[in-house]
């Protein structure tokens, strides 16, 4: 077997953290702006979000969710009002002071003293608190609830450690938010919205993730709880997905969102907030990409399959393009996924070669090249991005018949987009660790020489307060953090690793983006 000559500089096994980066790059995803911790998401890497925000606005829809849109700034007040809310975000806050600028007379500008706002205004970092302004006046009743409600947005959180789509000072996301007659209602909601996102991870996004309930340290400031789902990175790492969190009635008490009973008093409305962002992209590429790139899952690929014309600048051009062309419709016409598959004919000049890299390294699905030869001898030359090399260290193509690839390619991208959520749950499974049974054996297990430890579950007797700071403490030295209490774990049978204590479930302990 000859060595196999990858499309990336970096090995994932040599440096994870550059990998990561050069697959953002060489994928044509995203790149650097002017402005620190913000990003100019590329079209490639924008059509990703788009296919997750249409599949996931779907879902949402479906469950009785209206979308509408709230403003960028909120006032500095709205914020004041819910203390325990506004210090879990105070030092992530962008804040507006003034409303025009004038020359310094240096050639430059400054803000206009003149010009400074009565209250200064934040660039929203989340949305509890003007969304909560507006269900104060729309909620009266017990028969407009329960309220439910989504905006598309970005947001801005003044992040001073910054990686592309991880953790970035603008990102975008979608933001639930929720008002309730009572707290089963609410906390239906919050586990409907929980278990939303399970689903769209694993079936949309190939991305096996494990849903639980956060501790207390965790816990999204201000709420009574937060569920999360977590996902393993192909270093071992933990990454949250996404998060729902039932919050009770401090959000509707500071915010004023009282109704009229059904016996005529009146009543603190039960809120609820959820929300997956961009970061889900920094999922993918870690859960899926390889020493040539990205891997796009189909149901989330701008195009899940690409055909490239073997073009050689001559009058026979035109002849293959049209094959290529109907090549192209004829696959269309065919569905996966539930969709229409999306198919591009890529006629671009170029050699087919260099294009084929080109996809490789985005991550597209499936990439078909088509020759003059292929033309002649009607058939094509299939490539699959998720087993991309062959036992002799060459590009695995097929060359199957040109029919042939219009009835199969429906059942070949449904068989890649399965496969990848096995290859990422083998994976995870093997990289979890359930025996460790003490403080000292888990500090050791994070101590020996692993380059990608994965996850260990404990038990434990779930400490609050003063006790729980202590074991953040111990944890936060050795670089862990807890991730959360599965849903589907197994009943708690020994002593808490952490206190000696009986325990009372079981929770996961990693290291984590």
């Amino acid at each position: 077997m000859s060595a196999i000559r990858h499309a990336l500089t970096i090995k994932r096994e040599d440096d994870f953290a550059q990998w990561y980066q050069e697959v953002i790059s060489a994928a044509d995803m995203a790149e650097e702006s002017g402005v620190r911790g913000c990003m100019v998401i590329k079209p490639w890497g924008y059509g990703i979000w788009e296919r997750m925000q249409r599949l996931l606005d779907d879902r949402i829809k479906a469950a009785g969710v209206q979308n509408a849109y709230f403003p960028l700034f909120i006032p500095l007040g709205n914020f004041v009002r819910e203390a325990a809310h506004v210090e879990g975000f105070a030092k992530e806050m962008a804040v507006v002071t003034h409303h025009r600028l004038i020359a310094d007379g240096k050639g430059g500008l400054i803000p206009d003293p003149e010009a400074k706002l009565e209250e200064p205004l934040v660039v929203r970092p989340t949305s509890e608190t003007i969304i909560g302004d507006a269900m104060s006046r729309w909620v009266q009743s017990w028969r407009d609830l329960p309220l439910l409600l989504n905006q598309w947005a970005n947001v801005v959180r003044w992040e001073m450690r910054t990686r592309m789509f991880l953790r970035t000072s603008e990102f975008l996301w979608q933001e639930g938010h929720t008002a309730h007659e009572s707290r089963e209602d609410a906390k239906r909601e919050t586990m409907r919205a929980l278990e939303m996102y399970r689903d769209f991870a694993e079936q949309q996004l190939a991305l096996p993730v494990i849903a639980g309930e956060k501790p207390e340290n965790e816990r999204f400031p201000g709420a009574v709880e937060t569920w999360s789902i977590e996902a393993m990175m192909q270093d071992g790492k933990a990454l949250q997905a996404g998060t729902s969190h039932y919050l009770g009635t401090s959000f509707a008490d500071a915010a004023n969102i009282r109704f009229q009973d059904r016996e005529g008093g009146q009543q603190l409305a039960h809120t609820t907030s959820w929300g997956v962002s961009t970061r889900m992209i920094g999922g993918v590429i870690m859960t899926h990409g390889d020493d040539d790139g990205l891997r796009v899952p189909p149901a989330i690929a701008p195009f899940q399959v690409v055909i490239l014309p073997m073009l050689r600048e001559n009058e026979g051009d035109q002849a293959l393009l049209d094959y290529c062309d109907a090549l192209r419709a004829s696959i269309a016409a065919q569905s996966a996924l539930d969709e229409k598959i999306r198919v591009l004919l890529d006629s671009r000049p170029g050699k087919a070669a260099a294009k084929r890299w080109d996809w490789v390294r985005k991550g597209a699905p499936v990439i078909i090249e088509v020759g003059p030869r292929d033309m002649d001898g009607e058939t094509v030359s299939l490539l699959r991005r998720d087993a991309l090399w062959g036992a002799d260290g060459k590009p695995a193509f097929q060359t199957p018949s040109r029919d042939a690839v219009g009835a199969a390619i429906g059942g070949l991208l449904e068989d890649i987009q399965q496969g990848l959520l096995t290859e990422a749950t083998d994976r995870r499974e093997a990289n979890i660790v359930r025996d460790v049974e003490s403080f000292e054996a888990l500090a050791a297990y994070f101590s020996e020489d692993r380059k990608f430890p994965g996850w260990v579950e404990v038990q434990w007797s779930r400490p609050t307060g003063e006790a729980l700071d202590k074991v953040v403490e111990r944890l936060k030295a050795l670089k862990l953090t807890f991730r959360n209490v599965p849903l589907d774990a197994a009943p708690a049978n020994g002593k808490c690793v952490f206190t000696g204590e009986s325990a009372v479930e079981r929770i996961y302990v990693a290291r984590s983006y």
